[in-house]
């Protein structure tokens, strides 16, 4: 099948900088391709150039006669007078109007994005900048463009929204293109992964999780100089190993070709002894909310966010929040943050009643969704430097230049002035500066905004050992599963709820939220919401059928291993047969045979899997 879009030898210059050399790329229809690169790679610009908004100075693109190509880009550069009715329908319409996109396909868009709310009348002049590009980006879904392409589609989406988008594309026809930092989905999304480094562009088969694994072993087999990012890459491995083994849906056979790239990496989060650690540096108290109400101003009466809420927090606690845009996870951590002694606190007309007492030994590292005020005219490393020269993370003690080098700045990017970072760039030095504080209790809004892939994993390596209390609000699934013990959500109903399914639970509750009733405050006053009770149309099971599919897995593992050595042996012995062809013809149905045969007993261990898991 001839590609629909096909780049050959294609280079791009900026100034003094190339972002490509030669680069060679086709995209066929069906595909599904996630693009990864550090901040200023070159991701944009590239898609740019596959949209044809953008000349390459060098190379050719071609493009098959009739294919319709949409790109929704980072900014949303909209008329404020415009309806949404008027975005979503003309947007991409070429001189024509969408007749069969008709305004319940668009309603049905819009709510899976979380703008249920909003009607196709309304002028987007009122709305906020991630909601119009919500709107845009819903403007692209209802086309039927052969080719769609996204850069950071999942931006200004909540875990349900992202996990909507994922279904949403999977199930459209057409090729697509994502630029994203969201791991879990180019997992769920892409089978092919574009990764942009040093002006060319790497193709690897599968999504992130199979990324890494081939980016790890190429690590390993070039015996690559750059220890840091293959450090990385393994730890990641490591993580993804020792996750549920229906997560990457690969067999156990399959996991352990990579034992011998992660036998030294440290071992899973020892949480009994980082709590103890813990508490040794916060003592026992942390936060103890006490019958606490947060209403917000609206026009239509006081809006409550959290009704009478009882939640203790304590030492060595590693809590992720989640919730629909709205829900007040935001103003539940600025509460969190408030000086109790502060007069003002309580009349900034957030807290309506209760109380949050907070331990005496609490120093809190707080990152906010806005960018904090940064010193613009200092470089970077004296930026870091003015709050500590050292820090000890991990057990390790870090110098700021060390810390930095960490956080992907090299040694002639720490004396940039901070004035003249970019925005992920900015967001990184608010997170150094926060840890260079030594603060023993973290509470982190949104701290994946704007990092590439490879500061998040560094990120995720150094708060998967940090000893102390954390709360992190994300809409990031990977983070939240990876660093966090515990999962609370925010549902609307003025509770906070913890989740022991963690992210899957919240997911399941949400999709039943409409016919559920809402959870009875417990007696006693606290109103941390009960689990949520089992989906009456789930199966259950007992003791003996769990019992009974963890023999069937073991079963069926050995049995890949066997037939995975029976494939060896054959191919040994095609090896061998030189002319003798009848011997050749009959050891390659043997082949297929056994191919078949392990291609059907792969599927049955997946299916087993995810029923364990359940």
């Amino acid at each position: 099948m001839p590609p629909i879009v096909n780049l050959e030898n294609v280079g791009v210059t900026r100034g003094v900088t190339r972002l490509f050399g030669s680069v060679s790329l086709g995209v066929q229809d069906g595909d599904r391709i996630g693009v990864l690169g550090l901040n200023g790679s070159g991701k944009s610009t590239l898609m740019a150039v596959l949209g044809g908004r953008l000349e390459p100075d060098s190379g050719r693109i071609a493009v098959t006669r009739g294919t319709r190509i949409e790109m929704v880009d980072q900014a949303a550069d909209l008329d404020p007078t415009a309806t949404v009715r008027d975005v979503a329908l003309h947007t991409f319409s070429s001189g024509a109007d969408h007749h069969w996109a008709s305004d319940s396909a668009v309603r049905g868009v819009l709510t899976g994005l979380g703008l249920g709310n909003i009607g196709l009348d309304t002028v987007l002049g009122g709305l906020s900048g991630g909601e119009q590009r919500r709107v845009m980006l819903a403007a692209a879904l209802v086309t039927d463009a052969d080719l769609l392409i996204l850069d950071e589609p999942t931006n200004h989406l909540d875990i349900e929204g992202i996990s909507w988008l994922a279904e949403h594309l999977l199930a459209r026809r057409g090729a697509l293109i994502a630029v994203t930092h969201d791991r879990w989905f180019l997992d769920a999304v892409a089978t092919t992964t574009w990764e942009v480094v040093d002006e060319r562009v790497e193709i690897r088969e599968g999504g992130y999780s199979d990324w890494v694994f081939a980016r790890a072993e190429r690590l390993r087999l070039a015996q690559a100089a750059e220890e840091r990012r293959q450090n990385l890459a393994r730890k990641e491995l490591a993580w993804l190993r020792r996750g549920p083994p229906a997560r990457t849906s690969k067999p156990r056979y399959r996991i352990e070709a990579a034992e011998a790239l992660i036998a030294d990496v440290p071992e899973p989060r020892n949480s009994t002894e980082l709590h103890s650690f813990a508490r040794r540096r916060l003592g026992k108290d942390v936060f103890d909310v006490e019958k606490l109400t947060v209403a917000v101003p609206a026009p239509a009466g006081d809006r409550v966010l959290l009704d009478d809420v009882t939640w203790r927090i304590g030492p060595g606690d590693r809590i992720g929040v989640v919730g629909v845009n709205g829900s007040g996870k935001s103003t539940l951590l600025r509460v969190l943050t408030d000086d109790p002694d502060d007069p003002a606190a309580r009349t900034r007309g957030l807290v309506r009643g209760g109380t949050v007492k907070r331990g005496k030994t609490v120093e809190i590292g707080y990152l906010s969704q806005d960018a904090a005020e940064l010193p613009a005219e200092l470089r970077l490393l004296e930026a870091v430097s003015e709050i500590a020269g050292t820090v000890n993370l991990g057990g390790r003690d870090m110098t700021a230049s060390q810390l930095a080098e960490r956080f992907g700045f090299t040694h002639a990017q720490q004396w940039t002035r901070v004035g003249e970072l970019s925005g992920g760039q900015r967001r990184r030095l608010q997170l150094m500066r926060i840890l260079m504080a030594s603060p023993n209790v973290l509470i982190l809004d949104e701290p994946t905004n704007d990092l590439d892939t490879d500061t998040l994993t560094s990120l995720e390596d150094l708060l998967d050992g940090w000893p102390g209390t954390m709360i992190v609000v994300s809409h990031d699934r990977y983070l939240i599963e990876r660093v966090t013990d515990d999962v609370y959500a925010l549902f609307g109903d003025g509770r906070l709820t913890h989740l022991p399914g963690g992210v899957e639970e919240y997911l399941r509750r949400r999709a039943l939220q409409p016919v559920t009733a809402a959870v009875s405050t417990p007696a006693g006053g606290t109103s941390v919401a009960a689990p949520a009770p089992v989906d009456a149309a789930a199966p259950t099971r007992d003791a003996g059928e769990l019992r009974a599919l963890r023999k069937e897995l073991q079963r069926l593992e050995k049995k890949l291993e066997s037939l995975q050595r029976k494939q060896d042996q054959l191919h040994a012995q095609l090896a061998e047969v030189g002319a003798d062809y009848a011997k050749a013809t009959e050891l390659n149905g043997q082949l297929r045979a056994a191919a078949d045969e392990h291609a059907d007993t792969e599927l049955a261990w997946l299916e087993a899997a995810e029923q364990l898991e359940g």
